[in-house]
């Protein structure tokens, strides 16, 4: 166990922390006691390029070799180390996260699911062969495509609780072959400087990850337009100042989550109530899945609003290692004066406080507003908040184009018995995932759904994640 309070970390590249005198350094703080957990030392440009290169090195002669078999050794044997200190990782990301005791299990547990997958997925990569022909010429060419890993990979993040998603890129790197850098968000060193350990004790070689700490987003910049950096994810919104240069790889925006819900009057309501509570407000202050919106038909929105109301009132909210607490605060004061000012906007504009509403300190209430118009400006900005907006409509048509045309969501859930229904939205909801009766906050994005369907759609997320992080080269020969 990391002796909590005199933790001093810092960039580890080729498996060397890197901590210099005169380097910047920033106070890792627990948000609910707002003592000092420890310390790190922020990286240099020098640092940032020193790490693309070491990568790159170690990317040529050893991860570009490496058997799929021994990157799929390397990732089971990680889960299984995971699994072995589950509640040590679920405590420091709680504690620097202040996310509850409750879901970060559920967090971790995730993380493990993933990194099996992606184990399972390295042996995947398949050769296909095929005949190569022209019409004037006798079959007498074969090709044969393969999947190649990429290189360099630079995952980056500045999200609140960033765990899973760099965890579900992660696996997926090595699985295809590549290296990775990560800077992972000032809020979780803690747990990146253990995950790296856990790693490097399952035979990870030094230098095929490296984790460069620190808030310059000019780090960011450095390793993205690295000629040696193939791939680059960014799990939130970075201004990068490239000075001119022109980006050419592949650069992944994977922050748009946001979610809404729609409920129809044949929908089970104890069902959506459940997905809503979990997806819009304990997991709300984590997930990119975060419901914000739920348009429910006028005919049961009053039950729906009480029965959602009743439940959010019962949360209990105080100490997040606490083992019975559902919500706990969120990351900074002042992330919580943002979402306060938020909520008193939408009271201002007509909309009506049914639960929660009330900031002290980092606390935030879980609360719901109700009576939300339609045509009411809502911020289209991640709320990252226990929020939630209730909207009602009348007939289907009402909605459709206002949700298509706020291109503010990437996944929307319906809740409803109309299979006819079920295809039609499917088809005219512009939303890249659509959810049936099922909510995405409760999603195996979240790890709490372990049921077939969702370990199948995790599976299937991870494979596809690999397959991204490779390129198809081609094979040709005279028979």
């Amino acid at each position: 166990m990391l002796e909590i309070g005199t933790c001093r970390f810092g960039s580890i590249i080729e498996g060397n922390k890197v901590i210099k005198a005169g380097l910047r350094e920033i106070s890792v703080n627990d948000p609910y006691t707002h003592k000092v957990i420890g310390n790190f030392s922020c990286a240099t440009t020098e640092d940032a390029t020193q790490a693309v290169i070491c990568s790159h090195r170690v990317y040529t002669k050893i991860m570009k070799k490496m058997p799929a078999q021994k990157r799929s050794e390397i990732l089971r044997k990680t889960a299984n180390r995971i699994e072995s200190e589950i509640d040590q990782l679920a405590y420091f990301l709680s504690l620097e996260t202040v996310k509850p005791l409750k879901t970060t299990r559920l967090e971790v547990a995730h993380a493990i699911a993933v990194l099996r997958y992606a184990s399972e997925g390295a042996k995947t990569i398949y050769e296909e062969r095929m005949p190569l022909t022209r019409t004037s010429e006798k079959l007498t060419q074969m090709g044969m495509t393969k999947r190649i890993s990429l290189g360099v990979v630079g995952v980056f993040t500045s999200i609140n609780l960033p765990f899973n998603l760099l965890i579900e890129q992660l696996a997926s790197a090595i699985a295809a072959g590549n290296t990775v850098i990560l800077q992972p968000s000032e809020k979780a060193v803690l747990s990146f400087s253990l995950l790296y350990r856990l790693f490097e004790k399952s035979g990870l070689p030094k230098g095929v990850m490296n984790i460069v700490m620190g808030t310059d987003e000019n780090l960011a910049r450095i390793i993205t337009t690295h000629p040696k950096t193939k791939y680059a994810i960014f799990t939130d919104n970075y201004n990068l100042k490239t000075d001119g240069t022109t980006i050419r790889k592949k650069v992944i925006l994977s922050h748009d989550y946001k979610t809404l819900h729609i409920v129809f009057r044949d929908a089970n309501l104890d069902t959506a109530v459940y997905a809503a509570v979990i997806g819009g407000i304990t997991h709300a202050d984590a997930s990119y899945t975060s419901v914000q919106q739920i348009y429910v038909e006028r005919e049961i929105y009053l039950v729906f609003l009480e029965k959602l109301t009743q439940k959010v009132k019962s949360l209990k909210i105080v100490n997040p290692l606490d083992e019975t607490i559902d919500v706990g605060p969120m990351i900074t004061e002042q992330a919580a004066e943002r979402v306060a000012t938020w909520v008193r906007e939408m009271l201002e504009q007509g909309a009506t406080l049914s639960a929660g509403g009330y900031r002290k300190e980092a606390f935030m209430e879980p609360t719901i507003i109700s009576d939300v118009s339609i045509n009411i400006k809502q911020r289209s900005t991640d709320r990252f908040a226990p929020v939630i907006t209730i909207i009602p409509f009348s007939a289907e048509k009402e909605i459709i184009n206002p949700i298509n045309e706020s291109n503010c969501c990437s996944r929307a859930v319906v809740f409803t018995s109309d299979m006819k229904r079920v295809i039609h939205l499917g088809n005219v909801l512009t939303s890249k995932k659509v959810y049936i009766n099922e909510g995405a906050g409760d999603h195996p994005i979240n790890g709490s759904d372990k049921s077939v369907d969702a370990k199948a759609v995790l599976k299937d997320e991870v494979i596809l994640a690999i397959k991204e992080m490779t390129e198809v080269k081609l094979i040709r020969t005279e028979l």
